[in-house]
């Protein structure tokens, strides 16, 4: 049995006690209950008061350290998000690259089996097939026939090498973009396994943190109990101890109901023009919930709700909220109007982008917070000042 469990079995026990306690003459007088069976109640209150305060302790750091775990995992999924995106752009490119390059490989050999033919024509017949009509014309007519057709076919060979020395060098520097793009892609894919194995690390602390939270939070409401318990016996037995004074009876009373204030919530935003099918969009999706990676239509991550809901007003973002903000413009805080979009850093730069929601108006938004949370309405400061604002 842990520490908490034990402490309030502990002070159930001493309850059990008090209560069980014959209310003899001895024990108690005219006055109602004994000073001694006061005392023993109080105590076991102050135990179990004790005992919720040690949890909520606890359970205060855990929580703590939950969000900063998601905070970290926010940043992680994003990451991942930024790499898997990178790994395309750099496997679109590798696969261009190859085909350039085969083409390339084609045409040199191609130019290659050009010279080679035009090799082996002057080889056989003194120049190549397209100068023997004109040869033996010049040689009927003019004396120096024969210097003009060898003259004639050199400049055909000659502009046949060039031809291959130019395929030859389109070749070569085909393959040598071919060979840079496929390790930038090699690359890209071992980026995206690194982050892919930080998001997991990530998701995995995050996860036993919020197992860690639930016990807490399971002890924390079973202390609470006990604690009700042992306030309420020992507040029966001081109003009895106490009944001659009416007056402090009632005011006893007043404490121990404390008063429920009900705040008024402000009324909901509406945002102009396109606008307004952005939040209708966002509000709609109110209750689904987060899953990393998430972009509809059951679920979402941040920047897949984001992306969603600015593709009804026709424009395109990407499932990555650092590129959400570098395809944005740039507003200040007083300059926010609903639908625009509000980034949170965890360094205060673009590229440490971790979080983004959608202002609604009123310092609210609309976000996909965490894992085993919803999408839902938030205040703008949930996550402390935001370090960047934008509008699509």
């Amino acid at each position: 049995m842990n520490r908490p469990s034990s402490a309030l079995a502990s002070a159930a026990l001493l309850l059990a006690a008090v209560l069980a306690t014959p209310r003899a003459a001895a024990d108690d007088g005219p006055g109602g209950p004994s000073a001694g069976r006061l005392a023993s109640a109080q105590t076991a209150a102050q135990a179990a008061q004790a005992q919720v305060e040690a949890v909520e302790t606890q359970l205060i750091a855990a929580q703590s350290a939950e969000a900063a775990t998601n905070v970290r995992v926010e940043s992680a999924v994003e990451a991942y998000n930024g790499a898997v995106v990178a790994q395309q752009k750099a496997a679109a490119q590798a696969a261009a690259t190859s085909v350039a390059a085969r083409g390339a490989d084609a045409a040199e050999r191609g130019a290659r089996e050009m010279v080679g033919a035009l090799a082996a024509q002057q080889y056989r017949e003194g120049g190549p097939p397209q100068l023997a009509g004109l040869a033996g014309l010049l040689a009927a007519r003019d004396p120096h026939a024969a210097e003009l057709a060898t003259e004639a076919a050199q400049g055909v060979a000659q502009q046949a090498q060039s031809a291959l020395r130019q395929a030859v060098a389109t070749a070569t520097q085909a393959a040598r973009a071919d060979t840079a793009a496929q390790q930038a892609n090699t690359a890209a894919a071992a980026a995206t396994a690194k982050v892919a194995a930080a998001r997991t690390a990530a998701q995995l602390q995050l996860a036993a943190q919020q197992a860690q939270v639930a016990v807490l939070d399971a002890q924390h409401t079973a202390l609470l109990e006990g604690l009700a318990d042992a306030q309420r016996v020992a507040l029966q037995l001081t109003e009895a101890h106490a009944q001659a004074l009416a007056a402090q009876a009632a005011k006893l009373a007043a404490l121990a109901a404390p008063a429920k204030q009900q705040a008024t919530p402000p009324p909901p935003p509406s945002g102009p023009g396109d606008v307004h099918s952005v939040l209708a969009f966002a509000r709609a999706a109110l209750g689904l919930p987060y899953v990393w990676g998430g972009a509809g239509p059951q679920n979402y991550d941040c920047s897949g709700l984001t992306m969603r809901a600015w593709e009804r007003a026709g424009v395109e973002l990407p499932h990555y909220a650092a590129d959400q903000y570098q395809q944005s413009h740039p507003v200040t805080y007083r300059q926010l109007q609903p639908g625009d979009l509000v980034f949170w850093s965890h360094d205060g730069s673009p590229q440490g982008i971790f979080h983004v929601a959608l202002f609604t108006g009123d310092d609210t938004v609309i976000e996909a917070p965490r894992t085993g949370d919803v999408v839902k309405t938030a205040s703008l400061w949930i996550m402390g000042t935001p370090a960047f604002y934008a509008r699509p």
